[in-house]
């Protein structure tokens, strides 16, 4: 990867009940991030290309890592996202997350009809982020809207990006607000 990588953190919960019968098998819910160096801190520049075009590697990567995570369970749902240190833009971590970065998460993850959902901000070290959780197939299963949160402690630095993605083996805990089932999605989901 073209990125100077310093740490990798990741979080994982496994949820057996939320108040209900505790479930046959229990929800797991990973979350993995990166935190590398980011080129353009301190600096507007016009052209983020150097943080696009590798990102297809690094969702690669963060997928594979958060699938180990579900201990040989499939995702159901994933989403992305990541936090600037205070000396870069929101706009540095967006570059990190744009579709080539998706689609490679997409395909490592067992592909998936849906967009992958997306939260980005700017941040100091040890800020947390939530990231959502969404159906991989289709965007509107409202059981799966879901999301976990990753902090690192020391991370992002004023000078650094930390990149992430989540993903889930299932829908919400003791879900019972309606909408679509995933075995009612027809055709391909929405992107």
């Amino acid at each position: 990867m073209n990125y100077a990588i310093r740490n990798w953190v990741s979080h994982v919960e496994e949820v057996h009940h939320d108040g209900g019968e505790p479930l046959a098998e229990p929800l797991l819910k990973a979350a993995v991030g990166v935190l590398f160096a980011n080129p353009f801190a301190g600096r507007y520049e016009k052209d983020l290309s150097p943080l696009i075009s590798p990102s297809p590697q690094l969702g690669r990567e963060l997928g594979r890592r958060a699938l180990k995570l579900l201990d040989g369970r499939a995702a159901a749902s994933y989403g992305k996202g990541g936090i600037v240190g205070v000396n870069g833009e929101q706009e540095h971590v967006v570059a990190c997350v744009t579709s080539v970065f998706g689609d490679a998460l997409r395909e490592t993850v067992g592909g998936g009809e849906a967009w992958v959902s997306s939260v980005t901000k700017v941040g100091a070290a040890g800020t947390s982020i939530d990231l959502p959780l969404a159906h991989k197939d289709a965007l509107y299963v409202r059981s799966h809207y879901d999301a976990i949160t990753l902090v690192a402690p020391d991370g992002p630095r004023p000078d650094e990006i930390m990149i992430c993605v989540a993903v889930s083996t299932g829908a919400r805990v003791h879900e019972r607000s309606g909408g679509l089932l995933p075995s009612e999605i027809q055709g391909g989901g929405l992107r």
